[in-house]
């Protein structure tokens, strides 16, 4: 692997996206989950490959049944009520850090051009057409259901077989897209090495492309569906939701002007989605002889205390709550560490008070503060490298542990953020920490501080190669803690232009050595340990 080639390569911008939130609802922790997945890729392709122009977009979706419902039920008119809840989007991602370049809402102006030129487009090239359509509708999941995709609901009524969510039969005039016809191409797709991450989704995309795609319907009549963006030249119609929200990326890529980058690098998006996105957005984009996305990258969900999040059950998660207990980073580091992306999470706040704790106060936080104490470094110093010493102290074995850990760490984390398993990451860098802490212990530069002038040499050394330790992993966690990681660095005085992916393999014994610098005044208390009795949550889990 040759990193230095990697972050010097000339390519075109990098994409990654979000999906879109739907704004009948506050965000939750699921809705956090997708952002800080995005974000961290994002982060990382810019320690990899810095560009100022490299995309990462987010936003809100505002069109369609359910929006209407949910301002009506909250007795506000539509455009306040989907300004009211973007404005919580926003703010939410303000305070989690996550770091996009531009957040599209489906209400603006610029994606009301986009949608009516895609639409244009698809229309010139006969793939829409108007019908008399009837089947099972599901108002939640806003989109027409087969039969086998329904189940009866024991009362004489149908619920979708996914979702649970009731449906009706609704007897309409529609706009068709002619999705069969597009069958071949969305497979072709589809069946590409690393179109659809994990493998496991990719999978279930392709078992549902086995039977035969019917035409969809891509419109509503107006008076069923008046909050949407009118189809061009018919009043009577509404575009569907879905390929309203769909255009979204195009938007904010410039369409229908000149696009700043396409396709999109990546698109992170959750399990339950995976039809709009792995079947109708490839399918509308190859109708329009555009490409596909280079990779959709599909998550699970969040169970709370092992129990399905819901409305009813009284237990989804408050992400601005929650970070109020834990502050926002240690959220992020929870969510990013206990998610993997096959499999649904379980938030609990019993393992988030724990994980904090043991990683970020007691491992991390801990071993920076012991190597910035003024008493055991009075003088504020990163000390010189000392090859002598070096070599004496790599006789202890737990300094050749760790040695081994920090030249195998940037390898092993490379890969696993390039597989977006950033759990794998962390079990790495913890890992190496583990080490670091082993090695001050067995080392006991505490007993070094007040002896001969070889033992305070010694106990130099001790510091150098611990506080090179925390150098790489700070460099290494900036994608999943940005704020934790630039105090680190900014304390240990590691310049803004020496924080990139390359400077991870630039060991001092292997690169030249290292001469003395100081330490920043700032405050080398990087997490404060949670006191459980002092959670400020309502409905937490007690910790015992």
């Amino acid at each position: 692997m040759n990193l230095r080639h990697l972050s010097s390569l000339s390519m075109k911008p990098f994409f990654v996206t979000t999906p879109i939130f739907y704004v009948n609802a506050a965000p939750h922790i699921g809705h956090l989950y997708s952002a800080v997945i995005a974000d961290a890729i994002f982060r990382f392709e810019n320690l990899i490959r810095p560009r100022p122009d490299n995309i990462f977009t987010t936003g809100t979706d505002e069109h369609g049944t359910k929006i209407q419902q949910a301002a009506a039920q909250n007795s506000i008119p539509v455009d306040d009520y989907c300004t009211s809840v973007s404005q919580k989007y926003k703010k939410l991602f303000s305070e989690m850090g996550v770091n996009y370049t531009d957040f599209i809402r489906t209400t603006e102006s610029r994606h009301f051009v986009a949608v009516q030129k895609f639409w244009g487009e698809l229309k010139f090239r006969d793939l829409i057409y108007t019908k008399n359509y009837s089947g099972w509708y599901c108002v939640s999941d806003e989109t027409f259901l087969t039969e086998n995709q329904l189940k009866e609901d024991g009362k004489g009524g149908k619920i979708s077989l996914e979702s649970g969510h009731p449906c009706e039969w609704t007897e309409e005039l529609n706009y068709m897209f002619k999705l069969g016809a597009l069958q071949q191409e969305v497979v072709r797709w589809a069946s590409k090495e690393g179109s659809v991450k994990p493998k496991k989704f990719q999978r279930i995309l392709l078992e549902s492309l086995e039977e035969p795609l019917p035409d969809i319907s891509v419109s509503r009549p107006t008076t069923r569906v008046h909050w949407a963006i009118p189809v061009p030249g018919d009043s009577s119609q509404t575009v569907y939701v879905w390929l309203d929200a769909l255009v979204n990326y195009l938007t904010s890529s410039g369409y229908p002007n000149s696009l700043k980058s396409w396709p999109p690098s990546v698109q992170v998006i959750g399990k339950d989605i995976l039809k709009f996105h792995g079947i109708y957005w490839p399918a509308f984009l190859i109708a329009n002889n555009m490409e596909p996305p280079g990779n959709l990258f599909v998550h699970s969900h969040w169970t709370v205390d092992g129990q399905k999040m819901s409305k009813s059950k009284h237990n989804v998660v408050d992400p601005s709550e929650r970070a109020s207990a834990y502050t926002a980073e240690g959220l992020r580091y929870f969510l990013l560490r206990e998610g993997v992306a096959h499999s649904d999470g379980n938030y609990s706040d019993v393992k988030i008070f724990r994980f904090l704790n043991a990683e970020l106060a007691d491992t991390l936080g801990n071993l920076l503060s012991r190597c910035c104490a003024k008493s055991l470094n009075p003088q504020q110093i990163w000390p010189a490298f000392d090859k002598s010493l070096f070599d004496e102290l790599l006789e202890i074995d737990a300094t050749k542990k760790l040695v081994d850990y920090l030249e195998h760490l940037p390898e092993k984390s490379f890969s696993a953020y390039q597989d977006c398993s950033f759990h794998t990451v962390m079990d790495s860098v913890m890992s190496t920490l583990h080490a670091g802490n082993n090695f001050f212990e067995t080392t006991r530069p505490w007993e070094l501080k007040k002896g001969t002038a070889a033992q305070k040499k010694r106990l130099e050394g001790i510091l150098c190669l611990t506080m090179e330790t925390l150098r790489i992993c700070g460099i290494i966690l900036q994608p999943i803690i940005p704020t934790m990681s630039t105090l680190l660095l900014d304390k240990l005085a590691v310049r803004p232009e020496d924080r990139l992916w390359d400077n991870t393999v630039k060991l001092f014994w292997k690169d030249g050595g290292k001469e003395q610098e100081n330490l920043n005044e700032g405050s080398s208390v990087l997490f404060r340990r949670l006191q459980s009795e002092k959670s400020p949550l309502k409905n937490a889990t007690q910790v015992r």
